[in-house]
């Protein structure tokens, strides 16, 4: 499948060992009553979505899957976005989006028919900054405390300086999406990761953004690929990060630069697996983000051989660790 934000930049149980827990699998043990649901990024069963909306949440439902990530654009998503999709669904074999030619309140009945609630909404920086109100609504309506931008890929900084504006930006639109009563989160790619004369861009963007109006989510692969450790970040920013986008990877690989092009992204699309079949340390991730002060946690499969099997294995997976 190809990955959304490449369109978006322009167009892709607890293990012993040796009788000894370790870090990450001692933290999930001393949290072991705790009942946390986990949810999937709808990316991820796009086109299923397209072919049967009902039928694909009902599977979902089934796998164990409670929270829920949509993906725009919206009915009422920034004209420039609705022509960025239009202009790219003939290479991804589908067209459906947002709430799939229904309407909001018909996508949150079926939702919470199957147990279901939205969490986080993506969406696209000219919405965030053209139509909050109506952005707002729908997060209100579906029960989403999130309004979350997945990438500056379309406008992607450069230098250093960029990236302070770019934190002030997102100052701007969190300041905004608060008096609209919801929360705005940042998603992390690969790039911004790799210093420039001597900064990350990604603690740039950290430090330089507002606690009270500006959140983070952590993708696993797109971090690992840029070279950055996940339990780093969340032990640094405690606090800052709400939600995580679990992706496992086959081996340990990096971008061939510094992940600023999409030909990168695409690159590393063959080393994405499900959870648990690959050799991030999921578990010492979780712990991390558990004891950052992550809320919602959702598996994304932006591509795979055999999409259900890996979407199945991920929820197994995640009910091993006392997920429900």
């Amino acid at each position: 499948m190809i990955n959304r934000r490449g369109f978006i930049g322009q167009a892709g149980a607890l293990v012993l060992a040796g009788g000894a827990l370790s870090g990450g699998a001692a933290a999930w043990a001393k949290g072991a009553g705790k009942v946390r649901p986990f949810g999937i990024q709808l990316w991820s069963v796009a086109k299923m979505l397209a072919e049967d909306f009902e039928g694909t949440i009902g599977w979902l439902a089934s796998l164990g899957y409670r929270e829920l990530e949509t993906y725009g654009p919206y009915p009422f998503s920034d004209e420039r976005n609705q022509a960025s999709w239009k202009a790219v669904t003939p290479g991804l074999g589908f067209s459906g989006s947002g709430f799939f030619g229904r309407s909001v309140t018909q996508v949150g009945a079926l939702f919470r028919q199957h147990g279901m609630r939205a969490r986080s909404m993506h969406t696209d920086l000219y919405t965030l900054q053209t139509n909050m109100g109506a952005l707002a609504e729908a997060a209100h309506a579906l029960g989403a405390s999130y309004v979350t931008l997945p990438s500056l890929a379309a406008e992607l900084p450069k230098t250093i300086d960029d990236y302070k504006k770019a934190a002030d930006l997102l100052n701007r639109i969190g300041a905004d999406a608060t008096r609209h009563g919801v929360r705005f989160a940042y998603h992390n790619h690969g790039y911004g990761l790799s210093a420039i004369n001597g900064q990350v861009p990604l603690d740039v963007l950290l430090s330089a953004t507002d606690p009270a109006h500006v959140f983070f989510e952590l993708d696993t692969y797109w971090t690992l690929a840029g070279g950055a450790d996940p339990v780093d970040y969340l032990t640094r920013y405690k606090g800052r990060y709400k939600m995580v986008h679990l992706k496992d990877m086959k081996g340990h690989h990096r971008f061939s630069g510094d992940g600023g092009t999409s030909n990168q992204w695409i690159e590393m699309f063959q080393y994405l697996t499900y959870l648990g079949d690959g050799s991030a340390d999921m578990k010492g991730i979780i712990a991390a983000a558990e004891k950052s002060g992550v809320e919602h946690f959702f598996v994304e499969q932006d591509r795979a051989e055999d999409l259900k099997l890996a979407v199945r294995s991920s929820a197994a997976y995640l009910k091993g660790l006392g997920f429900r």
